[in-house]
């Protein structure tokens, strides 16, 4: 196809194949075989690019290429002059959007408006050289309309989503939004108003339904559904960093917060504290995965929040968690050892469960009875024994740990050590020859003796229980599909690696952005970690008077590697940028 073909012209697989042999991109062979090819029902009802890109012709105007989704694109926004445009629906206004035309508009035409401004709207289309509804939308709307070209299956899928959520939310509010939405701060009564939508109501199974497939899809670690005075928010958590999704009127979202509480069989009328529920259902790809919720009160309602388990986590290597080289050796060297306390320090949501899951996932053998105690039991393993905190019938931490020791265990996992009588427990199962791996919440490794030492244990029992401490943080990886290489500054590396003196790295990476990643630059996280083993020369500055820069300081001569220094490897060996390493490892760390 040369030039701009005439208008109104349907692009069907036979004039898609001409154009595309007219312009090189397409063999002879190819083009022989897809025209006498006989297509299925399923085939024939794809869009004509679709389907070429499903068959992984190779182009024939670059050895070694194949033509796909991306090169057809290109090759037809060249040709009608119309720019691509990649659909991501995290930065789609759906109420927006679909308001600029009915569905069935959107879907006889196979078009999506994108985006919604004062004086233009963008629409996508997979056919642009089709034209005939332009002057009527164009009218309708009394705004101009910019055309781009998108895969036509986004189109189809997206269409279908944005519509059908939007029917669901109107459904759901169906003339009731002016009832007792403000549920706590400010309550306020409207006389000859209907009741809130029910928490079965179909249109609000729908929204949830939709909720956790997109967040599915997103890769979302955490799910937030915040209650406010005029529209309620909802965000996802995706590669640690919170993202805007939907907003939601106020009856709705207390509707939708309800639906959740019920599946996952918590007290619905409960409304005035906290809650915590678990819901366990499929992935899009069919896989298992477990939801935990729980709900605070505030001022407009009930916020929610729910955190994805993928149990994909514990068949993790650790090297997928980025556990690698001396610092794997350190913490396989303290997790084989027959007695002692393990420490894993660390904010929340800082890979500090997974690491414990993937540790006793591999020392869980035939020979090793492993016993968990938690609040709560986060993910099953069939390979653990679980219990979970029961505050009602005075099931601590503490008196678990009392519980697990009479169960003849090799290995005692404690979900966290928060006060004094927990540690003391864990002390005792580590001195009655116990391997007691736990969690505490410090800044660094070092610091986890400090908080020991508060929590009342005294220094000659840390000496003689406590093998070694590793503090972790996760860092965004780099995009593989778009990292551009660059430079970092002396003074940014000068701050990420003292007080060692390190060669500045000739080549680092930076984050672009592309299609794979959202066009954030990142994709998935990696961890990075500060092992401090309790040596023998360390144990000696374990003291009454305890000294936490002095055990630093001696730390770093016998090897440790500060959460900076380690960032800055993983700097220097592309996975991350300095600039998230300087974003999650605080500067007392230096």
């Amino acid at each position: 196809m040369r030039g701009r073909a005439p208008a109104e012209r349907l692009l069907t697989l036979r004039t898609l194949l001409d154009d595309l042999q007219q312009a090189g991109l397409l063999n002879p062979e190819d083009m022989q075989r897809l025209t006498a090819q006989r297509r299925s029902k399923a085939e024939s009802e794809q869009h004509p690019l679709n389907y070429i890109a499903a068959q992984q012709l190779d182009n024939a105007s670059q050895a070694g290429h194949k033509l796909g989704m991306p090169k057809l694109l290109q090759w037809l926004s060249d040709s009608a002059g119309q720019p691509v445009m990649h659909i991501d629906p995290m930065k789609v206004d759906v109420r927006a959007v679909t308001a600029v035309m009915s569905f069935a508009f959107a879907k006889r035409h196979q078009i999506l408006a994108l985006e919604v401004d004062n004086d233009r709207v963008v629409i996508a289309s997979g056919q642009p050289f089709v034209s005939v509804w332009e002057q009527d939308l164009e009218h309708a709307l009394k705004k101009r309309i910019v055309r781009v070209v998108a895969d036509p299956a986004d189109i189809r899928r997206y269409c279908v989503e944005f519509y059908s959520l939007v029917s669901s939310v109107s459904g759901a509010v169906g003339g009731k939004h002016g009832g007792n939405a403000i549920s706590n701060f400010e309550q306020m009564l409207e006389l000859g108003k209907l009741k809130d939508p029910d928490a079965n109501d179909q249109h609000i199974v729908n929204i949830v339904d939709w909720l956790l497939q997109y967040a599915f899809d997103q890769r979302a670690s955490d799910i937030h559904i915040e209650p406010r005075r005029e529209q309620g928010n909802i965000r996802f958590r995706i590669d640690g960093v919170l993202c805007h999704i939907y907003e939601l009127p106020p009856a709705v979202i207390n509707a939708v917060t309800s639906r959740l509480k019920i599946l996952a069989r918590m007290d619905l009328a409960e409304k005035r504290k906290p809650q915590d529920g678990r819901i366990k259902t499929l992935s899009p790809e069919g896989n298992e995965v477990e939801l935990r919720l729980a709900t605070m009160p505030t001022a407009f309602g009930e916020k929610l929040v729910m955190r994805i388990f993928d149990p994909d986590v514990l068949l993790r290597s650790f090297e997928d968690l980025g556990l690698v080289d001396d610092d794997y050796a350190r913490w396989q060297d303290m997790t084989h050892r027959p007695n002692g306390i393990l420490l894993v320090t660390g904010p929340t949501g800082s890979g500090k469960t997974t690491t414990l899951y993937s540790t006793l996932k591999q020392l869980a053998t035939e020979q090793v009875n492993v016993c968990t105690i938690e609040d709560p039991i986060e993910m099953v393993e069939p390979a653990f024994n679980q219990m979970q905190v029961q505050k009602k019938i005075d099931l601590d931490f503490a008196s678990g740990v009392r519980s697990l020791m009479r169960q003849d265990p090799d290995i005692i996992m404690v979900g966290e050590i928060r006060d004094s009588e927990t540690a003391e427990m864990a002390v005792q199962a580590a001195l009655t020859g116990h391997l007691v791996i736990s969690t505490v919440h410090t800044n660094d490794a070092p610091s986890a003796v400090s908080r020991m030492l508060e929590l009342g244990v005294p220094s000659y029992l840390i000496r003689a229980t406590v093998i070694g401490i590793m503090a972790q943080r996760l860092v965004r990886t780099l995009c593989e599909h778009c990292k551009q290489p660059t430079t970092v500054e002396a003074d940014v590396w000068h701050e990420l690696t003292q007080p060692w003196e390190v060669d500045k790295p000739g080549k680092v990476f930076r984050a672009e952005g592309c299609l794979e990643c959202r066009n954030s630059g990142f994709y998935g996280r990696q961890g990075i970690y500060e092992i401090l083993p309790l040596s023998r020369d360390l144990n000696k500055l374990v003291r009454d008077d305890f000294d936490l820069d002095a055990l630093r300081q001696r730390g770093m001569r016998e090897g440790m590697r500060t959460l900076r220094l380690a960032g800055a490897q993983k700097i220097a060996a592309g996975y991350t940028t300095p600039e998230e390493v300087l974003r999650v490892t605080p500067a007392s760390e230096k």
